[in-house]
């Protein structure tokens, strides 16, 4: 078979056989590539399965904040309660000792008596002044009473520290009324000084 004019720039070269042309596939078009395994995933996507979450950050500090009042907590501003009310009861019985003092005094049968003019001038200055303290005190533990709720660190130190001082006073001077003060103030000290009162009073404020 001849494949016509040699120089025909269209014609086969010579020596190598035409081989017959195929018909182009049509070229399919490229779909994205997705991530496999052990391909990061860009910013922006959702963590998926195998990714650790990011833990609270309360675990970093700790345990989480307690959103109610622990009970001891509770049970500590209770008894802070019970010692104001044992204060007004001495408040009123170191005065009424000092009043009934006075009306002694005054006695007709005893005006002559002067080392129990005396005594008595002495004691009844110490009573009023027990009755003075004991006011004072009073009102400063129903105010520490109140900041169980809102008070911070602040409040729960000067709590134990109040505590503390009212167990010692408890013990002296106070030794025949203070008993029932001494256990209340240790238990209120106790506590509010545990963790559950370091965690109630610290706990974060939103």
């Amino acid at each position: 078979m001849s494949y016509g004019d040699p120089n025909n720039p269209y014609g086969a070269p010579q020596g190598q056989p035409q081989q017959p042309q195929q018909p182009q596939q049509p070229q399919q078009p490229q779909q994205p590539q997705q991530p496999g395994y052990g391909y990061p995933q860009q910013q922006g996507q959702a963590p998926g399965y195998g990714y650790p979450q990011a833990p609270p950050v309360s675990q970093y500090g700790g345990p989480a904040a307690p959103t109610t009042m622990p009970g001891s907590v509770n049970a500590a501003k209770v008894m802070l309660w019970v010692i104001v009310g044992l204060q007004v009861l001495g408040v009123a019985f170191f005065a009424f000792a000092a009043v009934a003092l006075n009306a002694a005094k005054d006695d007709e049968s005893l005006k002559d008596n002067t080392a129990f003019q005396d005594l008595v001038g002495q004691s009844t200055g110490v009573i009023w002044g027990y009755v003075v303290f004991g006011l004072a005190w009073l009102v400063f533990a129903a105010v520490l009473a109140t900041k169980f709720k809102n008070g911070g660190n602040g409040a729960r130190v000067t709590i134990l520290v109040f505590a503390i001082i009212t167990a010692v006073l408890g013990i002296y001077p106070f030794i025949l009324v203070g008993l029932v003060h001494t256990v209340l103030a240790i238990l209120v000290a106790v506590f509010v000084g545990n963790a559950n009162g370091k965690a109630w009073f610290n706990r974060p404020r939103y």
